[in-house]
């Protein structure tokens, strides 16, 4: 027996695909500006790659490898064909036994001395260290996500609270207490409020609070076993919460007060529900849904944001090696860690266009 509500959902799915495949493909596009734009950003920019050599002994000769490595004496336009076949899911390279270690590659087919690979991204190796890119931004992704997903958690517990407790007294102390707060949240820069919090709760306070100053989340002893110190995301994690703190109370606070003035809530009251029912079941669960695409759109940029955050308390992470990077004039490193940022903006903002298409309505598949 045909099952016809099931066949009234392959539309649904079909347009929800469409939609998937349609975003990906911009943010393919977007990908690709960002990637075309860096390389040449930091190919035109004053300084040369073997500046990051410093005074080695074998300087001249690693000079020559980074030539050779990169195509630095091809022109611009062949060495940015050649920077994206590198980064390229599918690509053709020399069918030699150096390249097959260096990328790791699954060969499609060949011809002649070519061969057509599948392959993941090759960001290149570091001028100042020689270690390959992917492996330096996956040893500090986890660092970063930890702490972007940290501040996150903690601005939303405090933003929904703050902002309800906004909302049930408009126009009173705690409302216009929570909006100055906010104002000042928004506007304060990282780095200023980085270094206060770290003199404040690390220095003066540090007696009471017992939060070290600096450090990383994740740190190897001498015998290279993986210590985990929770106790240094505190700072860091609150410093990079308080912008989209400030966000979300202002949107939990607004959005709370166009629901309680809605007909349902007054006919909820006047039913004689109890007023903790009507708070938290009825407007707080109707309020929601803009501070739920709010905190899921700050995740990416909470990753970008924590940069100089990280910078500033020492934290181990791709900020911080991206800083130092820049310093170095180590631009292999650079680009790839801007091309991982970039990603990660395009596949979080994709995860949130599907899931507020899906959990509201309203919102046409286009």
């Amino acid at each position: 027996m045909v099952n016809f509500a099931r066949l009234g959902q392959v539309p649904a799915i079909l347009l929800m695909l469409a939609f998937i495949a349609k975003r990906l493909l911009y943010g393919l596009v977007v990908v690709f500006g960002v990637t075309v734009a860096v390389f040449f950003i930091f190919h035109v920019l004053p300084g040369n790659p073997e500046d990051s050599l410093g005074d080695r002994p074998n300087r001249e000769e690693e000079r020559e490898r980074l030539r050779v490595a990169y195509h630095l004496d091809q022109p611009l336009p062949v060495q940015l064909a050649l920077y994206l076949n590198d980064l390229s899911l599918l690509s053709v390279h020399d069918n030699t036994p150096a390249n097959a270690q260096k990328y790791a590659y699954q060969p499609v087919f060949g011809w002649g001395s070519k061969v057509l690979v599948f392959k993941a991204p090759y960001l290149g190796r570091s001028f100042r260290t020689n270690v390959d890119v992917r492996q330096t931004i996956a040893n500090d992704l986890l660092g970063t996500f930890c702490l972007a997903v940290s501040a996150m958690i903690l601005a939303t517990l405090l933003g929904v609270s703050w902002g309800l407790l906004a909302a049930l007294n408009q126009g009173r102390f705690w409302d216009h207490t929570a909006l100055t707060l906010s104002v000042v949240g928004i506007s304060a820069p990282a780095f200023i409020t980085a270094i206060f919090i770290q003199v404040l709760l690390g220095y003066y306070l540090g007696e009471w609070t017992r939060l070290p100053l600096q450090g990383s989340l994740f740190e190897r002893d001498i015998s290279g076993v993986l210590q985990v110190h929770p106790e240094r995301l505190v700072l860091p994690a609150l410093t990079l919460a308080i912008r989209p703190l400030a966000i979300v109370t202002q949107i939990t606070r607004n959005s709370m007060i166009d629901v309680l003035a809605q007909d349902f809530i007054r006919t909820a009251r006047a039913k004689g529900s109890p007023r903790r029912s009507i708070i938290l079941r009825h407007a707080l669960k109707n309020a929601i849904n803009p501070v739920l695409t709010t905190i899921t759109g700050w995740l990416a940029s909470l990753m970008a944001g924590a940069f100089f955050v990280e910078y500033v308390f020492s934290y181990h992470g791709l900020g911080y090696d991206t800083i130092v990077a820049v310093r170095a004039q180590d631009f292999p490193f650079v680009m790839g860690a801007t091309i991982t940022v970039a990603v990660f903006f395009v596949a979080i903002n994709l995860v949130v266009d599907v899931l507020y298409a899906w959990i509201d309505p309203r919102v046409q598949l286009q």
